[in-house]
């Protein structure tokens, strides 16, 4: 079955949503076909409901949330967790772990943050609720412009953003790590940019190249997996730069396609394991 955030509904005690049956197809365009008239059922029906959203993480998203949640209070079977992914801004997530980071700056006063890069030389800027590299800066301390660049990622004082030491080892790919059900998947995705390119992102024209985890990838998501899991967190992706954990990506992690053509690791395949076992 397939619903849209929109299709979401409370009353008299119950969360349901207006939801298509369908049948998966072989191959890939198009994957699957309805198979059956579109349907209002309670989400306690459904065997698990996979919560797969991509930002902008604004009021609407919150709201699918709490609605969300108070299906689980019904029975329902929600992953990810709706208030761990609530709880887990993709960008601050990564500061209740320190020792994996690069020296990183989180404000919003322009003070701050221009004293951050007369410091450091060479930073990255980026919002806290942006996805597929929208909106990320590389500023070096010499950069005619970055007065206006603080001034438009911060809306002038009134948003705060993120700031980070540059790291050149994205010339080798922003890695993709995931976990799924706490279980590493032993393969990253290599984000690699294109020529004259800072952000490795595949929506900003990054390349793709799946390779087996290196033990510091595979150091940095063992120590988060169990953690994760246990707050509900089904399906997650690490961002690793050089070794440093960058983002923890829990909303709508992608980079399963490209691992399973390349390396031919199933993991949709392991999702669904994972799922069967969570809900058995």
């Amino acid at each position: 079955w397939t619903l849209q955030r929109g299709a979401l509904a409370w009353r008299d005690g119950a969360v349901a949503a207006r939801a298509l049956p369908i049948r998966p197809l072989a191959g890939d365009q198009p994957w699957y076909e309805p198979a059956g008239q579109e349907q209002a059922l309670p989400l306690a029906e459904f065997d698990a409901v996979l919560m797969r959203q991509d930002p902008p993480f604004d009021f609407e998203y919150v709201t699918a949330t709490w609605l969300l949640e108070d299906a689980m209070q019904a029975g329902a079977r929600v992953f990810n967790d709706p208030r761990a992914i609530r709880d887990h801004s993709e960008k601050l997530a990564i500061t209740e772990f320190p020792q994996f980071m690069a020296t990183s700056l989180v404000a919003r006063d322009a003070v701050d943050i221009q004293a951050f890069i007369d410091e450091l030389g060479d930073v990255i800027l980026k919002p806290l609720d942006g996805m597929g590299g929208s909106q990320i800066f590389r500023v070096r301390k010499d950069d005619p412009n970055r007065n206006v660049i603080i001034e438009t990622l911060t809306q002038d004082g009134a948003r705060t953003i993120m700031a980070q030491r540059y790291l050149p080892q994205i010339a080798d790919g922003d890695k993709r790590v995931l976990i799924i059900g706490g279980e590493v998947v032993p393969y990253s995705l290599a984000r690699i940019p294109q020529a004259g390119e800072t952000r490795g992102n595949l929506a900003a024209g990054g390349r793709g190249v799946a390779m087996p985890l290196t033990a510091r990838e595979r150091e940095i998501a063992e120590y988060l997996a169990p953690i994760l899991w246990q707050r509900g967190l089904l399906i997650v992706g690490l961002d690793v730069i050089g070794g440093h954990l960058t983002e923890i990506n829990v909303t709508s992690p992608t980079c399963m396609v490209e691992i399973a053509a390349q390396q031919g690791f199933d993991v949709a395949g392991l999702v669904i394991d994972k799922l069967e076992q969570a809900c058995a």
